[in-house]
């Protein structure tokens, strides 16, 4: 191997663990991210925090479908949340309805 070639080894494996720190910081932003939505969804969905993951599962793996999922995700998990939330409330309002 010459010199030219042994540059250009070097030159991508620099090139390939910076794509690798690219990727854990993002998966680590978006982590951070499912673990503070869920915090702040957990109480208003009490007992069905099981469909909380779920919920926050899906909007990650349709983040990861665009381009941009460390922009996606947050929107998208946020909604998904409000709306397992919005579901919950009504299931309540059935609920006591009905024991009434």
């Amino acid at each position: 191997m010459n010199l030219t070639e042994q540059k250009n080894m070097v030159g991508k494996r620099s090139r390939i663990g910076a794509c690798v720190a690219s990727c854990k910081k993002l998966l680590t932003q978006i982590d951070k991210t499912k673990n503070a939505i869920f915090a702040e969804f957990r109480e208003a969905v009490q007992t069905h925090e099981h469909l909380l993951h779920l919920a926050l599962n899906e909007a990650e793996a349709l983040a990861w479908q665009t381009e941009y999922p460390h922009l996606v995700f947050p929107v998208l998990a946020t909604e998904k949340a409000h709306a397992l939330a919005s579901w919950h409330e009504r299931q309540r309002g059935i609920n006591s309805g009905m024991a009434a």
